[in-house]
């Protein structure tokens, strides 16, 4: 892991780190001070290269890095931190972008975990509407952009209320012309957030429903205070998933409908757009005459269960109740 950039440092003669505010395996994320405009704060993602690389590899990044800077300062969306300045220094790509304040909502679902609480599912629904504008936008792009670590952690909650999802680290362009797609900066992204298809790497096959995937993985943390089981198991094992009803039992049926049906295991079941998915998410706002009464897969099993003494007394009645008529 490389040595963190002492406070106080300069890079560019422009931007004073302050203090780091994540780091991992590529790099780190600083909070610093924009010397040209006074009083903004950005935040300045470092990216270092590996040093065993040969040199034909380490152009081969920075080429990725420079793609990836150039296709993130074209996006103007409010969910989305605005990315200011890109440039290289000792070794080192640099990516300059928007510094969100405020608590990102895995924190704030921890906070009601610890309280033995869940988080509202109405509060809830809202920020994943906008974190759907947010996507919605991304995979319009020419080509469509793809975020690939959508998780709790990486959406933050602004003191207006405002979403916005950061951490373009896995972001990856779609190949139009052949359905591929081509990495910008390397990553695997989350393990309970990722799709089994993201596991080829830069091999696997993925698309739009990757970050569906994601978003409802995300959404299923959120309103049970537990991340899903991992796709590789879910594999070994159809039945290692918990239904989220089953943790959480606010949750709305329809809801809980959506959330699965944007985790199935195989792309093809999932919603096909964000925007699909986000017109399963609001039926749950119908009137309930209108909500399909159809459970989800494993409802009925669940609600046999949980009614079996009211299911055999009321057979019980009716066989009674035809015998008394035929008599």
């Amino acid at each position: 892991m490389a040595r963190l950039l002492d406070p106080d440092t300069v890079l560019r003669r422009r931007y004073k780190i302050i203090a780091p505010v994540g780091q991992g395996g590529m790099g780190a994320v600083y909070r610093a001070e924009d010397l040209r405009l006074e009083g903004r704060v950005c935040a300045v993602k470092e990216i270092c290269p590996d040093p065993e690389a040969s040199p034909e590899t380490l152009a081969q990044a920075q080429e990725q890095f420079r793609r990836e800077a150039f296709t993130l300062g074209r996006l103007d969306h409010p969910n989305l931190p605005k990315v200011s300045d890109t440039f290289s220094e000792h070794r080192r790509e640099y990516l300059v972008m928007d510094f969100v304040d405020g608590p990102d909502l895995r924190q704030l679902m921890e906070a009601e975990r610890r309280q033995g609480r869940f988080l509202d599912e109405r509060q809830v629904l809202e920020w994943a509407d906008q974190l759907c504008d947010a996507l919605e936008y991304l995979h319009a792009q020419g080509p469509p952009v793809l975020h690939r670590d959508i998780k709790p952690a990486n959406i933050k909650l602004t003191a207006g209320g405002l979403i916005k999802l950061v951490d373009f680290g896995l972001v990856k362009l779609l190949a139009t012309d052949d359905m591929r797609t081509v990495t910008i900066l390397q990553g695997r992204g989350t393990v309970a957030y990722t799709p089994l298809e993201q596991y080829g790497g830069d091999a696997g096959h993925t698309d739009v429903r990757t970050d569906i995937y994601s978003l409802g993985a995300t959404l299923y943390h959120l309103l049970t205070n537990q991340p899903p089981v991992d796709a590789k198991q879910r594999f070994l094992d159809p039945n290692a998933l918990e239904f989220p009803r089953a943790i959480n039992p606010h949750i709305s049926p329809s809801t809980e409908r959506a959330i699965l049906q944007a985790i199935a295991m195989h792309p093809d079941p999932r919603p096909q757009t964000v925007t699909a998915f986000r017109e399963v998410l609001h039926a749950g706002s119908l009137p309930a005459s209108l909500i399909p009464i159809v459970p989800a897969h494993g409802e009925w099993r669940r609600a046999v269960n949980e009614n079996r003494d009211l299911l055999i007394t009321s057979g019980v009645v009716f066989v009674l109740a035809v015998l008394a008529t035929l008599l």
